[in-house]
C-alpha cells in the first residue's frame, strides 16, 4: 500500500521524536512534534461511530512514539485513528528539503488544454473554479457530501467515478484518500490521466513514496510553528482549512 511505502519514507525523521501536543477538532486534527514540526489532517467523520468516550486511544497520544503513532495511518482501526497517524506524517515531511515548482503559469504546474477533463475527488470549491472555461468538462466527486448532503448539483454520485475516471486527463485526489485507503483503487481507474495531483491539508509530503503510483504533484502544505497556538485555537473551535489556510506554506512537488 502506499501509504506503508509514505510510513517508510517518513521514518528517519520521526525516530527519537514524540507527540508534544494535538488538538482533536469536528473537521481537523493538529499535531505537534517533539522537533516543533506540526502537522494537520482532516477528519473524516461521516463514518465514525456516535456516543461518549468512544476514542479513548486519543487520550493516550501525548509524549508516545511518533512512529508508533505515524503507524495508526495504516493500522487505525477507524477514520479518525488513521488521520491522527497521516496528521504525524505531515508534520515528519516538514523536515525535507522540498522544492516548490513553478506555479506561476499553470496551477499547481499542470498544463492544462481546452479539450481537457479534469476530476476532484474531493470537492474543493477554490481548484474547481481555477478550471472553470479552461478545460472541456470538470467532473466532482466527494463522498462525505454523497453521503450526508450537501452541495446540490455540483457534487456526482460516487457510483460514477468508474466510468468519469477513465475519461479524465486532469485528476486532483483529495489527501483524504490517504486516510480512508482508497488511494490504490482510485488510481487504478486514472488509466488516462497525464496528471494526477495529491492535494490538501492530509497529503504526506515524501514524493519518493509515490514514484510510479501515477501520481505526478504532491500540493500539501507545511504550518508556521509560530503560528501554533493560532492554529491549534482555530482547530478547536471547529474550524476548517478556510480558518487556517493564510498560516499554511503552500507546498507543490514534482514526483
Amino acid at each position: 500500500m502506499i501509504v506503508e511505502r509514505v510510513i517508510q519514507e517518513a521514518q528517519p525523521y520521526l525516530e527519537g521524536i514524540k507527540i508534544k501536543d494535538a488538538v482533536i477538532g469536528i473537521s481537523l486534527i493538529g499535531l505537534e512534534l517533539s522537533s516543533n514540526h506540526i502537522g494537520v489532517s482532516y477528519v473524516l467523520r461521516e463514518n465514525l461511530k456516535s456516543g461518549c468516550s468512544i476514542f479513548p486511544y486519543v487520550q493516550d497520544i501525548i509524549d508516545k512514539d511518533s512512529l508508533e503513532i505515524a503507524e495508526w495511518a495504516l493500522t487505525g482501526q477507524d477514520d479518525l485513528q488513521r488521520s491522527i497517524g497521516v496528521a504525524v506524517l505531515t508534520a515528519a515531511s516538514h523536515a525535507l528539503p522540498l522544492v516548490d515548482v513553478d506555479t506561476s503559469i499553470y496551477p499547481f504546474s499542470v498544463e492544462v488544454a481546452s479539450e481537457d477533463n479534469v476530476c476532484l475527488i474531493g470537492y474543493i470549491p477554490q481548484v474547481a473554479n481555477m478550471f472553470n472555461g479552461m478545460v472541456k468538462n470538470v467532473f466532482i466527486f466527494d463522498r462525505g457530501v454523497s453521503q450526508k448532503g450537501g452541495i446540490v448539483g455540483k457534487v456526482l454520485p460516487e457510483e460514477e467515478q468508474k466510468d468519469i475516471l477513465p475519461k479524465c486527463e486532469i485528476v486532483f485526489l483529495s489527501g483524504t484518500t490517504v486516510i480512508n485507503h482508497s488511494i490504490e483503487e482510485l488510481l487504478s481507474l486514472c488509466t488516462n490521466a497525464r496528471e494526477i495531483v495529491l492535494i490538501g491539508a492530509s497529503t504526506p509530503m515524501f514524493p519518493n513514496a509515490f514514484v510510479g503510483t501515477g501520481v505526478t504533484v504532491l500540493a500539501g502544505s507545511w504550518w508556521d510553528e509560530a503560528k501554533k497556538d493560532k492554529i491549534f485555537r482555530n482547530i478547536s473551535l471547529a474550524g476548517g482549512i478556510s480558518q487556517i489556510s493564510k498560516l499554511a506554506i503552500k507546498k507543490n512537488i514534482r514526483v
